[in-house]
């Protein structure tokens, strides 16, 4: 059921009316409806027994009222608090093991100390949702993390305030965590957009879905070499536990080799038939500022060459109209001391 939006504070009696007529009623939007002064009589809230879906977004509900209606939900599975101005959360002595998908988006919640109640409150947690809050940290211990957290599998902190490797690297802390969204956090600011997501990949072994995207065999490889270059390149003292771990599973790595792919320079050299394969290798000593004798050429005829392979050009005074070229026919130039392949001229 989707509330009309209100001007004024709404009644908590006349929601509970209005939910106590539809039985079987399990998905309940409240957004928009100014909450903030609205006080739930527990008698009232049974009313809401079968609710399996809760959005209170942009309604400035109080947290109190929020457990209120927790309290008498025990089918509620996703619950969304966008939009409320909370910077603070008021912990609940009575816990909701069924929610599974908190969503508190566009809130001010800076500090993982008020962040960490969610644990307590709902245990089933698998999905959290904090993206555009300025949440500074991830400030917890690893007993802790997987204590308050057994569950969680996915965690939004898009446009968060993290600023530290320190703080992706607890994310590991989370025993079931497979699923990370950090997008347009300081920490990955001065870095490429390829550097993001590798470095980011390289420090969550476990992640299978990062950003929205899924996570291949073969990305995962890549990241965590390319993790291990960045960090070999730039030295330091202070280097990050998880190099230490990708070292020991694929070993220092050699730099890449720049490749330049930028096309070859070419030439045009007319060649006229009377003239002696001599003659040739001097207009090629010019062209490759090479000495006559450091050259080998070769005659390919594009149609034997399969048969006999190249042909050496090897004496001086025969002319090249003996060897019968013909158009798309080659012949290949190689300095002396290099494979036959090395170079080419047509």
């Amino acid at each position: 059921m989707n509330r009309p939006r209100s001007c004024s504070t709404v009644s908590a009696q006349k929601i509970s009316t209005v939910v106590s007529n539809i039985p079987n009623l399990d998905f309940l939007n409240l957004s928009m409806n100014p909450l903030c002064g609205a006080q739930l009589d527990p008698g009232l809230a049974r009313s809401f027994c079968r609710v399996r879906r809760l959005v209170l977004i942009n309604t400035r509900i109080s947290w109190s009222t929020v457990h209120t209606l927790t309290r008498h939900t025990p089918e509620l599975e996703e619950l969304f608090l966008c939009l409320n101005d909370f910077s603070t959360v008021e912990h609940s002595g009575s816990p909701c093991p069924s929610v599974r998908l908190l969503q508190i988006t566009d809130n001010r919640l800076q500090h993982w100390s008020q962040v960490r109640k969610f644990g307590l409150m709902y245990p089933g947690l698998n999905t959290l949702v904090l993206a555009n809050n300025c949440l500074l940290s991830v400030d917890d211990q690893e007993e802790a993390l997987q204590r308050l957290f057994p569950n969680l599998r996915s965690i939004n902190l898009n446009n968060s305030g993290l600023s530290k490797w320190e703080d992706i690297e607890r994310l590991n802390f989370f025993p079931n965590l497979v699923e990370v969204k950090a997008k347009g956090i300081p920490l990955l600011q001065p870095y490429s957009t390829e550097e993001r997501r590798s470095l980011l990949l390289a420090q969550l072994p476990s992640v299978l879905l990062l950003n929205g995207s899924a996570v291949t065999e073969g990305e995962r490889e890549d990241a965590e070499r390319l993790f291990i270059r960045y960090y070999q390149e730039r030295g330091g003292h202070q280097l990050p536990q998880r190099y230490h771990i990708l070292v020991s599973k694929y070993g220092e790595l050699a730099p890449l080799a720049e490749v330049d792919l930028r096309p070859r320079c070419t030439t045009t050299l007319g060649l006229g038939l009377e003239q002696t394969v001599g003659d040739l290798k001097k207009q090629l000593r010019s062209l490759l500022q090479l000495p006559t004798q450091g050259l080998r050429i070769f005659y390919i005829d594009r149609e034997m060459c399969s048969v006999v392979g190249p042909e050496e050009m090897k004496c001086g005074s025969r002319a090249l109209h003996s060897y019968s070229i013909r158009d798309g026919d080659q012949i290949l130039v190689v300095p002396r001391g290099k494979s036959r392949c090395s170079s080419s001229e047509q």
